[in-house]
């Protein structure tokens, strides 16, 4: 298996409702989601996915408990001004801010929102990882 990553599927309660939300945070869905059934992102070499929880649960062969399930995504931005941006941003999107933006211990800056679905969401600024001119960052 090569050490690549192309899908992180998010499983939601309701479609339309986080369709919303990543939609008011910019995001745009990708003309191959199905309407009331899946939405697909092109986040630049990987796909980010929408779909309902309880479908996720089943094709993943998962009992859902309900709680967090041990995974933060995360989104790498240049400078400290985006980080607060992106957070107030998604607040008004509906999230809530669980962790607010700060210097962090090892140098960097961020913050934590929860999308409407609970899945966490860092946002940081990472000295030690410099982003390229598409925002992927590479490890130092």
């Amino acid at each position: 298996m090569d050490q690549r990553l192309t899908l992180v599927t998010l499983g939601v309660h309701d479609l339309s409702r986080a369709l919303a939300f990543y939609e008011a945070l910019g995001w745009k869905a990708h003309a191959a989601s199905v309407d009331g059934e899946v939405a697909f992102f092109d986040t630049g070499g990987m796909v980010v996915a929408l779909w309902g929880r309880a479908k996720l649960a089943d094709d993943s062969g998962v009992n859902d408990r309900g709680g967090w399930g041990g995974v933060t995504l995360a989104h790498n931005v240049a400078e400290p001004a985006q980080v607060d941006a992106i957070l107030a941003a998604a607040r008004a999107a509906g999230a809530v801010v669980a962790r607010p933006a700060a210097p962090s211990p090892w140098g960097g800056y961020s913050g934590v929102f929860l999308d409407p679905d609970g899945h966490p969401w860092e946002v940081a600024v990472n000295p030690g990882w410099p982003l390229d001119a598409d925002g992927r960052p590479h490890l130092g």
